[in-house]
């Protein structure tokens, strides 16, 4: 008896260990942001490169529900593990500037969606 009880135990805990867990999502968003223009005038020759932003994102679904709120790494990159379907990135502005527009955005299953965030510096 004692025996049968090991045996339908060691089942047991073999099919849950072969259970598919849950792993993170396959698809979302990615991307970085930026803030532009960093020169005021850029002369002949001369570059003015966008910098990378770190930022405040967050997500909506379409009836404007906020899903998930990240911050960027000080490089302005980002990924968000999302389920497919349709969304709102809304760049958050701690002030009037820098500011960036909201962006709609679908997330197809096993793919994730690639975005850039433009946050303006109001330099003109």
């Amino acid at each position: 008896m004692r025996l049968q009880f090991f045996i339908g135990l060691m089942i047991l805990i073999l099919a849950t260990c072969s259970i598919k867990q849950p792993s993170q999502a396959e698809g979302g968003l990615e991307g970085q942001s930026l803030i532009v223009p960093l020169c005021p005038t850029v002369q002949n020759g001369q570059t003015c490169p966008d910098q990378p932003y770190q930022a405040m994102l967050t997500v909506n679904n379409t009836t404007g529900t906020r899903i998930t709120q990240v911050q960027t790494d000080t490089q302005g990159r980002f990924k968000i593990p999302l389920a497919p379907g349709t969304y709102a990135l809304h760049p958050e502005s701690p002030n009037l500037l820098p500011h960036a527009n909201d962006q709609t955005f679908t997330v197809e299953a096993g793919r994730f969606t690639q975005v850039t965030v433009e946050y303006d510096s109001g330099i003109r």
